[in-house]
């Protein structure tokens, strides 16, 4: 009978012990899921803010200049209004260091990547926009570091690169849609060699790091649309034999009466249409 009675407390012991271990699974796969859902959320919110940031540069660098003011000025101003907005993200990744201490940012990497990268994007804009040159690893670092120097988490080299990548297509449509501004045609020709160079320093990352390949093909169509909308504009002003004010003023008149006639065309176009539909109803 004692033996029956110790046997029985043994199992009990074990089944117990057993439940223990299970709970403890189960409250790990919680904290997971929990922090999982938190990062994913702030990082949604870091790459809405930053998509603004980006608008907000493209509109304050293609804005209107004020007397006395020339255009890289404007780019600065454009940048300063950038990094002050950029401070947001910032503290918010700085709320995240405690999710991500230890080797709980290489677990979560996945989670807070694409926020990263669309930061870098804006950062690097802003950068540009400010310096006329790539931001460098270390700049970008020091931005997720405390006023200490304690890095909120480790930045990585992909993430970096990918980052800048993005960024040559924002470049294209600052170069394009400013061409037609004062400046806008030596803007478009500095933007030009300066993706180029970018595409061919991204290049030899291409078997270390993931998706670079991809978004090479979309550096590509992008700096071929730099170039086309360069040589365009060199070809037409070569005609004539005007200081750069006025064949920057030639230049803005035209592609205002290309837009012009654009609309007036689409507008046609719907008009008849319409029409042809009225008289196939009637």
């Amino acid at each position: 009978m004692a033996a029956t009675i110790i046997n029985t407390d043994a199992t009990a012991s074990t089944s117990q012990g057993f439940v223990d271990r299970f709970d403890t699974f189960r409250a790990d796969l919680d904290d997971y899921n929990d922090r999982r859902e938190r990062l994913i959320k702030a990082s949604r919110d870091i790459t809405n803010l930053s998509k603004k940031v980006i608008f907000l540069l493209h509109r304050i660098a293609q804005g209107n200049l004020e007397p006395n003011q020339d255009d890289e000025a404007l780019a600065k101003d454009a940048a300063q209004q950038g990094y002050a907005k950029l401070r947001e993200v910032q503290e918010l990744y700085s709320r995240l260091r405690p999710e991500l201490q230890g080797d709980k940012f290489w677990r979560y990497q996945r989670q807070i990547s694409p926020g990263l990268q669309e930061y870098i994007e804006a950062l690097s804009f802003a950068h540009y926009l400010d310096k006329g040159t790539l931001i460098t690893f270390d700049e970008v670092q020091k931005t997720l570091t405390d006023p200490e120097g304690i890095e909120y988490f480790p930045l990585t080299i992909s993430d970096y690169l990918l980052g800048l990548s993005d960024l040559t297509g924002e470049l294209m449509r600052f170069a394009i849609s400013g061409i037609a501004h004062r400046g806008g045609r030596r803007k478009a020709q500095n933007v030009c060699a300066f993706v180029r160079g970018c595409k061919a320093d991204f290049e030899r990352w291409i078997p270390y790091v993931r998706e670079l390949k991809k978004k090479q093909s979309v550096t590509s169509q992008s700096l071929e649309k730099i170039e086309d909308a360069a040589y365009a504009i060199m070809v037409r002003t070569s005609e004539y034999d005007l200081s750069p004010e006025m064949l920057d003023d030639i230049v803005a008149q035209s592609i205002s009466s290309y837009r012009d006639t654009s609309r007036q065309a689409v507008g046609r176009g719907r008009g008849d249409d319409l029409s042809d539909d009225e008289d196939t109803t009637n």
